[in-house]
């Protein structure tokens, strides 16, 4: 071998090397940050609460007959409520994208594009169960759009670019990796979710989480943590917000597949009582009357091994697979009987027209405790199933934190269940013991919470 040739051998295994480095580690995402940024946007919404104030100098106890009848005496008061969200334009006549929980309840949409130029929006429609919005900019003027990337082809390890609206610090970007995938905290009954160390605080949800190419992958949604960051933070794969985007925008709702079974994990104990090789598929506790596997054969105790040709190797993915299988179409499913593999037709319906679609589940109502500034809602059995609370849990969740709220620390979908050593039932129940707490001119009360890590914590809060 010539001394020439060795060289050149080394030449090429070098810039092969660099090469490779350069493509895992960029020296810089200025390229990219400039190119996405004029395509995501700003959100901020304002709504108007008005809230009954009691004119008498006392407090009727909780119960008391007299607690109703003089609430009419009330004198209505309004504020303004605002908050701040991220979003992104996926067409250039102005479609965005963002949360629902961005702009719930709100009386006016802006969106600010390129930090500079405000527009009002208007609602397209939305879905809470997978917390999307659609929007659409109320101007003639067009935009520059980006494009819906394959969130399954994203590996665990590969960069990610961030870019929102962080506590109204517009046009900001962050980096980091996909930590995680198929991640599942309990704030949505279809989640799968990415995780990603790329830096998302408040004022984050909604924006986009780009790949390499400058494509969306996923929707930033949520952050794990107190007071911030701590470099755990959630996105919506962009494969499942695609189904539900195009629905929304096509429809103004979605239209998701029904099964009619409610189901739970197969344990080691259930597989080997079963004769299963090892636990997977998701056990059917019980069948709706009438329901689309009533009508096919599926029967309680039989085990969904597959649907639609696809595994089912855990039970949360299930309820995700027939959601965004075509109302009306006919699937095979594979079920566990009798220690035999049993095959049935059924035909999907409708979960939203459905007989066990709660709407008023699905559209609790949002009570203001206005001490705290924050909206509430009482805890329902869905909550307790999606994110396996013992089935007494008793509390009502957070659903709105104002920015200058005493609270405004804890998280969206907290719980809390205790309040100045009262346990609390209903979001009459956390009133009324604030309130008590206010007339006695207590200074601070202790609040007992389930953070959205199902621990329990004992938090101060200030009252003054």
């Amino acid at each position: 071998m010539s001394k020439k040739f060795f060289i050149n051998i080394l030449f090429l295994l070098f810039a092969f090397s660099f090469e490779s480095n350069s493509k895992a580690n960029p020296p810089s995402f200025a390229d990219l940050a400039e190119r996405l940024m004029p395509s995501v946007v700003n959100i901020s919404t304002t709504q108007t609460i008005t809230t009954n104030t009691n004119p008498f100098p006392f407090q009727f106890p909780p119960g008391s007959p007299f607690e109703d009848m003089f609430k009419e005496f009330g004198t209505p008061q309004t504020r303004k409520a605002s908050a701040l969200g991220s979003g992104f334009i996926i067409d250039e006549k102005g479609i965005v994208i963002t949360n629902n929980h961005v702009i719930q309840g709100a009386d006016d949409i802006i969106v600010s594009v390129n930090g500079d130029k405000e527009y009002k929006a208007k609602i397209i429609g939305t879905d809470p169960l997978s917390d999307i919005a659609v929007l659409k900019i109320e101007t003639k003027d067009n935009f520059l759009p980006v494009s819906f990337g394959d969130s399954d082809k994203a590996r665990i390890g590969d960069w990610v670019l961030a870019i929102g609206n962080p506590f109204g610090f517009g046009g900001t970007v962050t980096a980091g990796i996909i930590s995680a995938r198929n991640r599942n905290i309990g704030l949505s009954r279809y989640e799968d979710f990415i995780q990603t160390d790329a830096s998302i605080n408040s004022g984050n949800s909604g924006g986009p989480l780009f790949n390499m190419d400058g494509d969306v992958i996923g929707i930033n949604t949520a952050i794990l943590g107190q007071s911030g960051s701590i470099g755990i933070g959630f996105a919506i794969p962009s494969n499942s917000a695609e189904k539900v985007i195009d629905q929304l925008i096509k429809y103004g709702e979605t239209k998701r597949g029904w099964l009619g079974v409610r189901i739970q994990i197969v344990t080691n104990e259930i597989a080997e009582t079963e004769g299963l090789d090892r636990p997977r598929g998701a056990l059917v506790l019980s069948v709706a009357e009438g329901s689309p596997s009533d009508k096919g054969g599926i029967v309680s105790g039989d085990i969904i091994l597959k649907f639609d040709g696809k595994q089912i190797n855990e039970m949360k993915e299930l309820p995700l697979i027939v959601a965004q299988t075509e109302v009306g179409k006919t699937v095979n499913v594979k079920v566990w009987r009798n220690k035999r593999e049993v095959v049935k037709k059924i035909t999907l319906g409708r979960l939203e027209t459905s007989k066990d679609f709660n709407f008023q589940d699905e559209k609790p109502k949002y009570t203001s405790i206005e001490s705290l500034k924050i909206k509430v809602r009482p805890i329902n059995n869905r909550d307790i199933e999606s994110r396996k609370l013992p089935e007494n849990t008793k509390g009502v969740i957070i659903a709105q934190i104002d920015g200058d709220s005493p609270i405004n620390y804890l998280n969206v979908e907290n719980i809390l269940i205790e309040a100045d050593g009262k346990k609390i039932k209903t979001p009459g129940d956390l009133k009324n013991i604030v309130n008590a707490a206010l007339k006695r001119s207590a200074k601070t009360i202790e609040i007992v919470i389930i953070n959205n890590q199902n621990q329990i914590r004992s938090i101060g809060v200030n009252l003054d």
